[in-house]
């Protein structure tokens, strides 16, 4: 380090940004960096890893008016840390300045998502709720660019509606539930109504099998007491069919 110069180390996964007299200089990368010693010179620190910010309990109305709360999750990270300096009131800590833009962020956020979920009907919402954590949308991708922000993900986390609504929802599972199982007992009805009917018809028409229902018919009744039987000529039974 010389008299007119210092050594400026910006750590890993973070952006340093210069500037001299207030005024934006450059950006510099981790590593170590030199710089003119003078005080006109300041580096503001800016994390460059992903950051995670935590909405809860939004509440909202649905499309045919019940009310439901939700929280969700934002995953961004500084994209741009020059375009992001000019967004934000200027701090030499620069966690204030993240606090700053986060505000902005999850105010312009929170407005596209209760209009997405407010198109909804309740019982859509509840259905679909699976298929809800992923919120992001083009718009919020340009609101976060804007501040010179990448906008990772937008997620669901959780979404709950009033104590009532729940039972309402449990009870329209249910009959859900018990009218397909009806179904498949009905179905299940027919088809061995159809199956022995099938039999009956095949027992009617084939000699082999009258006889031995005959000889199934003589073996129940001769379990029941001692009897004698007379069976004459095959022929005989099967009847005079001229």
């Amino acid at each position: 380090m010389g008299l007119f110069s210092k050594d400026i180390v910006v750590p890993p996964n973070t952006a340093g940004v210069v500037f001299k007299d207030s005024q934006f200089q450059e950006v510099l990368g981790p590593g170590k960096h030199r710089l003119p010693n003078s005080e006109s010179y300041l580096t503001v620190m800016l994390p460059q890893v992903s950051k995670m910010l935590l909405v809860t309990n939004q509440e909202v109305l649905s499309k045919d008016n019940i009310a439901f709360r939700f929280s969700y999750f934002v995953f961004y990270r500084i994209a741009d840390p020059k375009l992001f300096m000019e967004k934000v009131n200027f701090d030499r800590n620069g966690y204030n300045m993240i606090y700053e833009a986060e505000q902005k962020l999850q105010a312009l956020i929170q407005i596209e998502i209760r209009n997405i979920l407010s198109g909804l009907q309740s019982e859509e919402l509840n259905e679909q709720r699976s298929s809800l954590t992923t919120l992001r949308t083009d718009r919020m991708d340009a609101v976060a660019a804007d501040l010179g922000l990448e906008l990772l993900d937008v997620t669901l986390r959780d979404l709950t509606f009033p104590k009532n609504i729940q039972d309402l929802f449990a009870k329209q599972l249910e009959s859900k539930i018990r009218s397909k199982t009806d179904l498949e007992n009905a179905r299940t009805v027919v088809a061995t109504a159809r199956a022995l009917k099938n039999a009956a018809e095949m027992m009617k028409d084939d000699e082999n099998m009258r006889f031995m229902h005959y000889l199934e018919t003589i073996s129940k009744i001769a379990e029941k007491g001692k009897h004698s039987f007379v069976i004459g000529d095959r022929e005989l039974w099967k009847g005079d069919k001229s």
